[in-house]
């Protein structure tokens, strides 16, 4: 076998077996050579035989990349539209992404809207006005009310824009997601808790974002597995607004948690928060009230704290919706949305009170 067929075969098997998929690139001349020991002359007949052959495509001063049955868009930038940036877990997602992006040849487009209907609005135009991008990596704006711009994300998706929801999704649209699998994972939350024999379980939710609702889903199940009565009084439900002034809620949520010994929190901002009532109210975690939330974010080991939570992919989860988001540019009919199921990290915020 000549020296270059054996790169064709060793490439082409990698393609095969998705290892390259659509948009990807692939090993640049200098690392074949090294590879396999052969020379750049080598290395570019069988680059040349593989382009021919249809099987790559070669961009001047970028490199060399797998081609894909659908490219509607030869813009190599993604617009990525989260609801916050630079604190809590999306420094680390948004890491994720840019990596991944850059490693596909792609460039990233950043813009946050603060879990707002207006700031999202005034993205997605622009977006539709420069039409310069070839993919949307779009994170929902309380994605659990109705919404005024799925006029906007319909009309980039006949335009042949890709689109990809990152960490929840508007059910109203068909477009694939890539989150935490939301309800499973609080479903082992709150299965931690029973099990270490708590019966009268409270949870703070999130009322406008999907992923609140998932969550309680979650929670409801594992009560009600485990035989447990929900009382409407240990819900308490908190919108965007209220979390960011949590302790102006403190004589309710002080109240709703009366009788209860375990707290199922939304994530570790609501959790420290309701830790700082439970303490200034001489309730002391995890002595007579247990925590256990999700996340895993710098905020569950901050300020002596140890919190029991189930932790966020972040930037595996943005490495996976910049994959899939190329994927979908190459293949309109790629199956993108992939959630994933994560445990609890326990550091000590439950107590056992079984007899």
């Amino acid at each position: 076998m000549a020296k270059y067929q054996e790169i064709v075969g060793w490439i082409s098997e990698q393609i095969d077996k998705g290892d390259y998929p659509p948009g990807s690139k692939i090993p640049s001349e200098n690392e074949l050579c090294r590879k396999f020991g052969i020379s750049r002359q080598t290395v570019r007949h069988a680059i040349a035989y593989l382009i021919e052959e249809g099987k790559l495509t070669a961009e001047r001063g970028s490199g060399t990349y797998v081609k894909g049955d659908f490219v509607e868009n030869s813009s190599k930038r993604i617009a990525v539209v989260t609801t916050y940036v630079d604190s809590y877990i999306f420094p680390k997602t948004i890491q994720g992404i840019e990596n991944k992006l850059t490693e596909y040849g792609y460039t990233m487009q950043l813009s946050f809207t603060g879990n707002t209907f207006t700031k999202e609005r005034a993205i997605l135009q622009d977006i539709l006005d420069n039409g310069d991008v070839a993919g949307l990596i779009i994170e929902p704006s309380r994605s659990a009310l109705p919404n005024p711009n799925i006029d906007l994300l319909t009309e980039l998706d006949r335009r042949g824009t890709r689109i990809l929801f990152l960490n929840s999704n508007y059910t109203q649209l068909p477009f694939p997601h890539v989150s935490l699998a939301d309800k499973e994972c609080a479903y082992h939350a709150v299965r931690e808790l029973i099990q270490a024999g708590h019966r009268s379980i409270a949870c703070i939710l999130k009322l406008d974002d999907r992923q609140g609702h998932e969550r309680y889903s979650g929670y409801l199940k594992a009560m009600m597995e485990a035989g447990l009565p929900v009382r409407d009084e240990w819900v308490v439900w908190l919108d965007t607004d209220d979390i960011s002034h949590m302790k102006d809620n403190y004589e309710r949520i002080r109240r709703r948690f009366e009788g209860c010994t375990a707290l199922f929190a939304y994530n570790d901002q609501v959790a420290v928060d309701a830790i700082g009532i439970l303490q200034a109210a001489g309730i002391k975690v995890p002595g007579r009230m247990s925590v256990v939330s999700m996340d895993d974010s710098d905020m569950a080991m901050m300020n002596g704290l140890a919190l029991d939570s189930v932790p966020h992919p972040k930037e595996r989860l943005g490495a996976k919706a910049a994959e899939n988001i190329i994927h979908l540019i190459h293949n309109k009919d790629f199956e993108g949305t992939f959630e994933f199921v994560e445990d609890v990290i326990q550091r000590g915020s439950v107590r056992s009170i079984k007899k």
